[in-house]
């Protein structure tokens, strides 16, 4: 395996980083249990960091979780990524006036992911305000991690329901269901057995740390391996309670194979963003 493809890291201005990780250090309602940050570093030593461990592709993951933030957060991750050539270009969107226009403006700006947080958002995937965006990035093939599930704590629109309401008005959307869909595991599977289009990424999951709270069934194991083409290595590095390397370890003590892993830790994701 050449190197890792990682679809679910965060970047984001110094000063958002550092209330995420206090709220974090808080153990908010949202995580609501200890949570300590591994790679609590500045922005240089965590790229040298990624770069260390062999990741050849990451994400700058953000999210607003108010109106008047997303576009701001789109230009900060544009300069991000016209500094750093191995970061794939992230945006983000939230239901508002305009959010159609920047959405368009990053996507043919370059913006190759983008990440939507219904559960920090507190948002309606379906909200109206939203749909001419959701048709722009189903139209142009861009993927969308999107944190829908209820892990660690249920939002007012996460779980299965709300994004297969979204996924059957636009089936061709690329949603990358952050987390494996956590603790709905099942449910999100069932998504992307449905919808082609629909990918599911590690971050977290069958980590000894998500285990104790949401453990994944050992009863769809299987399904994995069913859709080993359609699940992307995610890490959630730096905000990570553990090495970065526990999150492979447990990819690989699920024993589905030397192939499989390989499609998932890169195959996957340098097929899916077009990497030489």
């Amino acid at each position: 395996m050449p190197s890792l493809v990682d679809v679910h890291t965060h970047f984001m201005p110094d000063r958002v980083l550092r209330k995420v990780w206090a709220y974090f250090d808080s153990a908010g309602p949202l995580v609501g249990r200890e949570w300590p940050i591994t790679y609590r570093h500045e922005e240089a030593e965590r790229l040298a960091l990624l770069r260390a461990f062999g990741v050849r592709a990451f994400t700058s993951m953000l999210y607003p979780h108010k109106p008047g933030m997303a576009e701001w957060l789109n230009g900060w991750a544009a300069d991000f990524a016209a500094r750093t050539p191995d970061c794939l270009r992230t945006a983000t969107l939230f239901p508002e006036e305009g959010v159609e226009t920047y959405v368009r403006a990053a996507v043919e700006g370059g913006a190759r992911v983008f990440k939507a947080h219904l559960q920090v958002g507190a948002y309606d995937p379906n909200d109206p305000l939203l749909d001419a965006a959701w048709g722009l990035l189903a139209e142009a093939g861009v993927p969308v991690v999107t944190h829908c599930g209820s892990g660690p704590a249920p939002g007012k629109y996460t779980g299965p329901e709300p994004v297969g309401r979204l996924l059957a008005r636009h089936p061709r959307l690329r949603l990358v269901v952050a987390h494996m869909g956590m603790p709905e595991y099942a449910d999100f599977l069932d998504l992307a057995g449905r919808y082609g289009e629909v990918r599911l990424d590690t971050t977290m999951a069958f980590t000894d740390f998500s285990e104790v709270m949401a453990p994944f069934p050992r009863e769809v194991r299987g399904r994995l391996a069913d859709l080993g083409d359609r699940i992307l290595l995610g890490s959630d590095f730096p905000n990570i309670p553990y090495p970065y390397v526990h999150q492979l370890e447990a990819l690989e003590g699920l024993g589905l194979g030397e192939e499989w892993l390989r499609a998932v830790c890169h195959g996957n994701g340098a097929r899916l963003f077009g990497l030489a």
